[in-house]
């Protein structure tokens, strides 16, 4: 289980995150947040960094864009479903939205392709449902992350989110499975890139295997369509790995929260 199943569990955990963080002052409008997907346990407290900061926030859809960790498909599959639903209730889909993200077809598509059993949507799914009220959600999986789908998406994206009332959510983890201090080097990499708002130099240091993040891809397609939205400024929250939360750190799992502002 990536979180507690009953309502009235996950509902106080959540809030004893939230209350750990200490509210980060930022300057801008938040558009964008890259968040992990492990295990409250793990990386729940990083993941509260960034959901904080959306407090009072008012928001009618979340576009939530993760991997596809179960099942490969080539192409970006856009949840086909009417809603998702966890212990806190249930979220609808914006069926318009998806309309739209979908009505030229190519690699974009409806389905319930990576839907299924992934989980790196509905991690972020009860922080969303503790900050924000009266919003719909657009799920997006990509089965496959390779350089031209991740720019379609995103360029998409900006394009049908002008205008809109919308937040990007990237769901991803970082490295996974080194030992501590070589994690932490690879890690690095991919907050330089972010802190420097380089999505063209992040994708080459995925592609050159200089930094490993498990949702790149969504990563990369946020960044771009921000970037079309108008944001210029990206603000890592927190970091931390699997080995800070345990103790053993002969293999770790890198955990990253982020924001993407405009205005700043």
């Amino acid at each position: 289980m990536f979180y507690p199943g009953d309502r009235l569990t996950l509902d106080r955990e959540v809030d004893a995150l939230f209350k750990r963080v200490k509210v980060k002052k930022i300057k801008g409008e938040v558009c964008g947040l890259i968040s992990p997907h492990a295990g409250y346990i793990y990386s729940g407290y990083t993941a509260a960094n960034g959901y904080r900061l959306l407090e009072g926030m008012s928001v009618q859809t979340v576009v939530i864009i993760a991997p596809s960790h179960r099942e490969y498909f080539r192409g970006i599959s856009v949840f086909s479903g009417s809603a998702y639903s966890t212990p806190l209730g249930v979220l609808e889909v914006d069926d318009e939205l998806r309309s739209e993200l979908v009505r030229d077809g190519g690699v974009i598509q409806a389905s319930l392709s990576g839907h299924r059993e992934e989980h790196a949507i509905e991690v972020q799914l009860p922080f969303l449902q503790k900050v924000l009220s009266n919003f719909k959600i657009l799920p997006i999986v990509m089965g496959d992350q390779r350089r031209e789908f991740c720019i379609a998406l995103g360029k998409r994206l900006g394009k049908i989110l002008k205008g809109k009332s919308a937040l990007l959510v990237a769901s991803s983890d970082l490295s996974h499975y080194y030992p501590y201090d070589i994690a932490c080097k690879l890690d690095q990499v991919v907050i330089n890139d972010l802190e420097e708002f380089g999505e063209e130099r992040l994708l080459e240091d995925l592609d050159t295997q200089r930094a490993e993040a498990c949702g790149g891809g969504p990563i990369v397609a946020m960044l771009i369509a921000a970037k079309e939205l108008g944001a210029d400024k990206v603000e890592v929250l927190h970091y931390c790995n699997s080995g800070d939360v345990t103790g053993d750190k002969a293999g770790v799992v890198g955990y990253l929260s982020a924001a993407v502002m405009k205005g700043s």
